[in-house]
């Protein structure tokens, strides 16, 4: 018969190959149900909420975040793609914090997918997935960043909300600061007949001193018929110069 420590190495030797497979989100049926317990008691895996499990070190003590903050975009990107296929993406909002090189795990990220059913997934320290019924946008501006499908930089701040620029000044002046020409923002903007948010565009492009992009959104606009009304997301002006040469957010993020 075998002994406990045996049985536990043969647990882990199952939880090992789906661990050297990249997962960190394992579903119910990844493992069975002997092993699956076996791993829960001895503190392997926690469970996330019904159906899934996080691998954890059994060092962990009851209350110790790192795991869950260490391993979020991973375990969500992982559920997302077992639900959804490739059906689905982030947010404009989440996508431009994420260009910004913001990861912070947030307190509730919002999924769209055709396939959702506007229902909330209730996770580990008062974080939660809002999964929203919705159309995709295009699929030439979706991309997959860590394995989170999320919109392009041009179509963020196309789709951004008007308060993204107020409550998140820093990550949206980090990316305006990234386009180096406003043609794939134009070519957002005259598809969908987006005067006013050309005219926001423009004013949060002329707030970071990047008046040549601003005049082209401007002008190009209104050669294509629209009539553009600039106005400057942003509560304040900066006194400082950002660098559109960057290729990395961060030096940008530490001005």
């Amino acid at each position: 018969m075998a002994t406990p420590a045996k049985k536990l190495a043969d647990s882990l030797e199952a939880l090992q190959i789906l661990q050297n497979s990249g997962m960190v989100a394992i579903k119910t049926d990844a493992l069975t149900r002997t092993n699956r317990e076996r791993l829960l008691a001895n503190g392997f895996i926690k469970k996330i909420y019904k159906g899934w499990y996080l691998i954890v070190s059994p060092n962990e003590t009851k209350g110790d975040t790192t795991s869950w903050y260490s391993s979020y975009w991973q375990f969500c990107s992982q559920v997302l793609e077992d639900m959804y296929q490739d059906n689905w993406c982030i947010s404009p909002e989440q996508s431009l914090l994420i260009h910004a090189g913001n990861w912070t795990v947030p307190q509730q990220l919002i999924v769209k997918s055709p396939a959702a059913s506007n229902n909330r997934t209730e996770l580990p320290y008062n974080t939660s997935l809002f999964h929203i019924k919705s159309p995709l946008p295009a699929k030439n501006v979706i991309i997959t960043n860590n394995g989170i499908r999320m919109l392009s930089q041009s179509a963020s701040l196309v789709q951004a909300t008007p308060n993204t620029f107020l409550q998140n000044p820093t990550d949206a002046r980090t990316v305006l600061a990234m386009v180096n020409d406003a043609s794939d923002i134009l070519s957002l903007l005259l598809e969908g007949g987006h005067s006013t948010v050309a005219g926001r565009l423009a004013g949060a492009f002329r707030n970071i001193k990047q008046d040549r992009i601003a005049d082209t959104i401007v002008k190009t606009m209104e050669k294509a018929g629209y009539t553009v009304r600039e106005s400057d997301p942003f509560e304040n002006q900066l006194s400082i110069t950002l660098s559109n040469r960057q290729k990395s957010p961060y030096a940008n993020r530490i001005k």
